[in-house]
């Protein structure tokens, strides 16, 4: 008998949490059951600080079906927090991790599940081939950011991959020994390694509601996953550094030479002051950049805790 987890991060997820679970149990009781009949599973909702009715409705649904199981923050701590929750608290062989929303399609489920049994594939994951329903600026900056992260860093991310995807024990159990306080899932799942096999599908657009990122959200989200596998930006603000010092002197050499030779009087304050505003400018930058790195690895020391949960009907072993 083996036990599949479903993970499923829910912040103000009230107007598709239902339609979520009936979802998914169409596809378990029509699709895996007929597959496999000794599958069972545990649906684990976390509750991420909702401020509107999610975790009334988590409650209902535990209520009606055991093996639903939720776990409520105490706080908002984002979907990073969430979802290394529902992976800490899984039980499963087979452990999957998808949104509220529907995005994530459950009747890939049963592909997944066969993928992992019959093939020698350790995790089944799922990018989107086609961003329909997005806004045209946001795929833009999205792609940049793929094609970007991927020069700078030795860690690969597939564009268009969503965190949605099924990973056996051993993976899950990788993921859990990585216990930074700064989590970057995408890049994580990347970096334990494990073969890989990739389901393509079309862009889904939400069942119901809003998404909740917002444009500077995934900005930040981005910047947390650059810094949290590169150190590239530190390089980068050492070689500017050095190019600038080099051309500086080299400036400071022609200007000697030609007031000695020539005597021409150095001339231009307008331009002096735009290059005093231009240097001030990269260096504003790389202290930023250095700031960055310092203040993640100043939260790391402090070994806060990732998530604090507030209520749960697991029980504890």
């Amino acid at each position: 008998m083996s036990l599949l987890s479903i993970i499923v991060p829910c912040y103000n997820e009230e107007e598709s949490i239902i339609a979520f679970y009936d979802e998914f149990i169409s596809v378990y009781t029509s699709s895996i059951i007929d597959y496999n009949s000794e599958i069972k599973y545990e649906l684990i909702l976390v509750n991420d600080g909702s401020k509107d009715n999610t975790l009334k409705l988590l409650k209902e649904l535990a209520f009606k079906d055991e093996n639903v199981k939720y776990i409520s923050f105490s706080r908002n701590f984002g979907k990073e927090s969430a979802l290394y929750a529902g992976l800490k608290n899984s039980s499963g062989d087979y452990i999957a991790v998808m949104d509220a929303d529907l995005q994530d399609p459950p009747n890939l489920l049963p592909k997944m599940i066969i993928a992992l049994d019959r093939e020698d594939y350790d995790i089944v994951a799922t990018r989107r081939v086609s961003r329909e329903g997005e806004p045209p600026i946001r795929s833009f900056f999205a792609r940049t950011f793929y094609k970007l992260f991927n020069r700078i860093s030795k860690v690969e991310l597939v564009d268009g991959a969503r965190d949605y995807r099924l990973m056996t024990r051993q993976v899950v159990d990788a993921i859990l020994d990585l216990s930074e306080y700064n989590r970057f899932s995408k890049g994580i799942f990347s970096w334990v390694g494990f073969n890989t096999k990739w389901l393509e599908y079309a862009n889904i657009e939400r069942a119901s509601g809003e998404t909740s990122w917002s444009f500077w959200g995934l900005f930040k989200y981005a910047i947390e996953g650059v810094m949290a596998f590169t150190t590239v930006p530190l390089v980068i603000s050492t070689v500017l550094g050095i190019l600038i010092s080099i051309i500086s002197f080299l400036y400071l050499i022609y200007i000697v030479l030609s007031t000695i030779l020539f005597g021409n009087d150095v001339q231009g304050w307008a331009s002096t002051v735009s290059i005093m505003i231009l240097l001030g400018g990269i260096q504003l930058f790389s202290i930023g950049v250095l700031g960055q790195y310092l203040g993640k690895t100043y939260i790391e020391t402090k070994h806060r805790p990732i998530y604090i949960t507030k209520e749960t009907n697991i029980e504890k072993e």
